[in-house]
């Protein structure tokens, strides 16, 4: 992978943000439109665009499709990804950060979001 196109794949503030919460654990787009508070058209082509520079890989589990960090992009970026994990705990991604944490902790799951995202998400206490 060329460093071009891992730069060019993170140049964007929306691909950094889904990045920085796949660092912490595989997720399910809806998840990701939830916690970040975008639209699946939105989030999709983001993942496409990290999943075609082979940053993130996905598998299917019946309707759900779940993402995270490609296991041999992080191998062989251990620098990059743990620079991207210190920056981002230190900038505006930090709140994106406490979303996704407060939605793990809580009982909620992607069928809860599937149905009522706004509920959901104004359920969460991330303060």
């Amino acid at each position: 992978m060329e460093l071009v196109d891992i730069f060019k794949a993170l140049g964007d503030e929306n691909r950094l943000r889904i990045f920085n919460l796949l660092i912490h654990g595989e997720l399910c787009v809806c998840e990701i439109e939830s916690v970040l508070g975008l639209n699946q058209s939105n989030v999709s082509r983001h993942l496409n665009k990290l999943k075609s520079t082979r940053l993130i890989t996905s598998r299917k589990d019946a309707q759900w499709i779940y993402y995270s960090v490609d296991p041999g992009f992080a191998e062989e970026n251990a620098n990059l990804i743990s620079y991207l994990k210190d920056k981002f705990a230190n900038a505006d991604f930090s709140e994106d950060s406490a979303k996704l944490y407060a939605y793990k902790s809580s009982k909620f799951t992607c069928v809860d979001l599937r149905k009522n995202p706004s509920d959901v998400m104004s359920n969460l206490n991330t303060k």
